[in-house]
């Protein structure tokens, strides 16, 4: 794991040593270990590295064996060890014992698609030397963050975080409105836009390619799901055995490290199952780590310490209260780089902390089985509104709805209330968007929080569908609306907030890889083939994942209610105001910044204070986040004021002896 940074000039204008080093060093958290340059015609490499494999020889940038190929990146190739055996039977000879050499010679055996020869996550450089010609590539569904721009002088910058271009002159941070919108709306943006004017994020399953001729982005890889009713006719049974094969492969190639590798245990069953597999198969001596909330409206720790007392794993736990979440979010803002409207990254910032402070740089987590398995609330929500569709003046088909959210059954007026909402548009199935329109609308209702001026740039909404409309898959339509829905949280939501905002770079903040068995691309594309009746069944989610790993975990975790990772919102910046987050929303503040209207917001912060002992709406939580996110953003971004202090290994890689310039000619 590492993060990396760039320059390319088409004109072959020499890029600056100190200017890469400042763009390398900004991502210093990403990679605390070492540091290393390439430099030569027109082209600058710069990589800050976090030594996960081949401790002593994995330096980067990595070269071929003439050295006119280098490659620098950022992640894991799993599959490493297969791909070299078979280079190696081609001629190909390696220097070193590092995953990143592969890459190299990849590159040489089979061009510019060697991306689809990869099992991995990762955000890759490779530079032809002989051809002028640089190959940016991210892994298949966005593990690993890659941002790029065109900077004044006409150069092609890219880096693994936005903070990284903004190092070089002249690439100066400026919102735009209509990124804010996007997230404001769909909670993420629609690749390649970001929140920053001029800054592009190169989309999952891409490419792009920059030489002499020019500039242009290619697909290598994408989700893809077969035509609705177009499944085979196989029992259950058939679908289980070949997961367990599948994930259980995935499982033991992310554990090829060179250093410990720990897990996650939330006490779901995600998590539960990865870690189930890694204990009882590779790693007797298993530490995990968990969250925990002092809130038990949030906590989990009963299903965690469950799981713990099953496998007997070696076990670390962090507690998180409000000051702690407040504390945490400014924080949670610099490595983020984008406004949210949730507040569950800052715990997990913490508790990657709490990973690292114990020696550990690599973790093993759930994540993605929701999206790939059918374990949201929005695909059963989905489902049930389809069947009232159909009868849309029944009294009945709505009341399926109690089951997915019980506080709609708690008197007759909130029962009015939620039947109205959950109707809106109740009838346009044929919508691509069907499955998410509820949560996109209520989502909106956070942009009259803005100033008029400000929403005047944002532009219209129709103008943001048109957008999502050219980056969606046009063959969603012919899809199963399980798998529609499947498609929007992981194209969308997996990608730019999960993987992002609560993954890579909270993980990242304190220099621990996280890895994701779920994730491996074999097990993606077989889950794609798995009729939706197995997936959910009734309304049970995860059918088939639970049917696969029934007798692997205990009964409570297998049969537990579905609970969402979610964390305390606006109470973590109101109790607390001694935090840089709770000073963001200072009246003197909001002026200043000129996002948001000092009048509607003065009337959202009295409202929350009033109800500082209780719950106001899920609605109002979302505008105070989105409010105190914006601000952080302009304030670590515009001002220039803050960025949080280095953590300490990251403190001891720019002082220590590994620290090194490296330029490589």
């Amino acid at each position: 794991m590492c993060g990396i940074a760039g320059i390319y000039s088409q004109s072959g204008k020499p890029a600056d040593l100190v200017t890469l080093q400042l763009m390398t060093r900004s991502l210093t958290h990403r990679g605390p270990d070492e540091e290393g340059y390439y430099l030569k015609d027109g082209l600058g490499l710069g990589q800050r590295r976090l030594s996960i494999i081949d401790l002593a020889g994995g330096r980067q940038p990595i070269h071929n064996e003439d050295k006119t190929i280098w490659t620098i990146f950022n992640g894991e190739i799993f599959n490493y060890v297969e791909i070299r055996a078979d280079l190696e039977k081609k001629g190909h000879r390696f220097y070193t014992h590092t995953d990143t050499e592969v890459i190299v010679h990849a590159y040489e055996e089979y061009g510019r698609d060697f991306s689809t020869h990869l099992n991995g996550q990762f955000a890759i450089a490779v530079w032809d030397e002989r051809k002028r010609r640089l190959i940016l590539t991210r892994d298949r569904v966005g593990i690993r963050p890659l941002f790029y721009a065109t900077a004044p002088d006409g150069s092609l910058v890219f880096g693994s975080e936005m903070k990284s271009l903004f190092a070089y002159p002249g690439m100066d941070a400026e919102i735009d409105p209509v990124g804010i919108s996007q997230i404001f709306t769909f909670w993420v943006n629609v690749p390649s836009r970001t929140v920053f004017k001029d800054i592009k994020e190169l989309p999952a399953g891409h490419y792009l390619e920059a030489a002499p001729e020019g500039v242009r982005i290619g697909v290598y890889w994408k989700h893809r799901f077969p035509d609705a009713g177009d499944y085979e006719d196989k029992p259950i049974e058939h679908y289980a055995e070949r997961l367990n094969e599948l994930l259980y492969d995935a499982t033991t190639l992310q554990l090829r490290a060179d250093v410990p590798v720990a897990a996650y245990l939330s006490g779901g069953l995600d998590s539960s199952i990865i870690t189930a597999l890694v204990k009882q198969n590779h790693n007797p001596g298993l530490l995990t780590f968990s969250v925990a909330f002092k809130d038990k409206a949030y906590d989990e720790r009963q299903y965690q310490q469950q799981m713990v007392d099953f496998l007997r794993t070696d076990h670390r736990m962090i507690e998180v209260d409000y000051p702690d979440i407040g504390e945490a979010f400014s924080d949670v803002m610099w490595y983020a780089e984008k406004p949210m409207i949730r507040t569950a990254p800052a715990p997990l910032l913490r508790l990657s902390g709490l990973v690292r402070k114990h020696g550990i740089k690599v973790v093993l987590t759930g994540e993605g089985s929701d999206e790939i398995f059918g374990g949201y609330n929005i695909f059963r929500e989905d489902k049930v509104r389809r069947f009232w569709a159909r009868d849309p003046d029944s009294k009945f088909r709505p009341l399926l709805l109690s089951s997915l959210y019980p506080y709609i059954n708690k008197n007759p007026q909130a029962q009015a209330f939620w039947r109205l909402f959950f109707k809106k548009g109740l009838t346009d199935t044929g919508n691509p968007y069907y499955s998410h329109l509820i949560r996109w609308n209520n989502t909106c209702q956070v942009k009259p929080m803005f100033t008029p001026e400000f929403r005047e740039k944002m532009g219209r909404e129709e103008d943001l569908y048109s957008e999502l409309d050219a980056f969606v898959d046009p063959d969603i339509k012919r899809w199963d609306p399980l798998c529609r829905a499947q498609y929007l949280e992981m194209v969308l939501f997996m990608s730019g907030y999960l993987l992002c905002s609560q993954g890579d770079r909270m993980m990242m903040g304190n220099s621990v890889e996280g890895r994701f068995p779920f994730l491996d691309h074999r097990v993606i594309e077989f889950a794609a083939t798995i009729p939706p009746k197995y997936k959910i069944r009734s309304l049970e989610e995860k059918y088939i994942l639970k049917q696969a790993y029934r007798k692997l975990l205990p009964a409570g975790i297998v049969n537990r209610p579905k609970q969402p990772y979610r964390a305390p919102i606006s109470q973590c910046f109101l109790k607390d105001q001694g935090n840089l987050a709770a000073t963001m929303l200072a009246p003197e503040k909001i002026r200043e910044y000129g996002y948001f209207s000092p009048g509607n917001a003065e009337r959202l912060i009295a409202k929350a204070r009033k109800n500082a002992e209780g719950q106001i709406s899920a609605r109002d939580d979302m505008a105070m986040v989105a409010m105190v996110s914006t601000q952080l953003l302009h304030h670590h971004f515009l001002t220039g004021k803050t960025a949080p202090a280095p953590a300490p290994a990251a403190m001891e890689a720019l002082d220590g002896p590994h620290a090194s310039d490296g330029a490589g000619q």
